[in-house]
């Protein structure tokens, strides 16, 4: 896994959701380019987490309101809005997670893709 340490630039949907989720204050925000990785699901991951399952469920809605303002898109499926541990919101063109820390750790995404490049994005103060 290559790590980059500044943001993806020039692609609004990344913008759009990385602001949604700086706006609540999500933690660890990475930016996976899956672009040259063949097969891939989508051309980017956006990976952060919440320290309660409130946090979660608010970095979910304040994304979708960000994109909805932004781009006038929504996601086009949600997984896990009930349980709050792993909501994940598919923007086809990107995939957002959001974890609940435990369970960040616990999967460690960003270790399954190890071949994409990665862009960890400073969290607003």
């Amino acid at each position: 896994m290559t790590k980059v340490h500044k943001p993806i630039t020039g692609n609004p949907l990344i913008q759009s959701i990385v602001s949604g989720i700086q706006e609540v204050k999500g933690h660890d925000i990475m930016v996976l380019d899956l672009r040259s990785i063949p097969h891939a699901v989508a051309d980017y991951f956006v990976v952060c987490h919440g320290n309660s399952n409130t946090q979660v469920q608010s970095l979910a809605r304040s994304i979708e309101a960000e994109v909805q303002k932004d781009l006038n898109d929504r996601p086009w499926n949600k997984e896990g809005v009930q349980n709050a541990n792993w909501i994940l919101l598919d923007y086809s063109e990107a995939v957002v997670h959001i974890f609940y820390k435990e369970d960040r750790e616990y999967y460690a995404l960003e270790d399954l893709w190890a071949d994409a490049k990665v862009s960890e994005v400073e969290s607003r103060a």
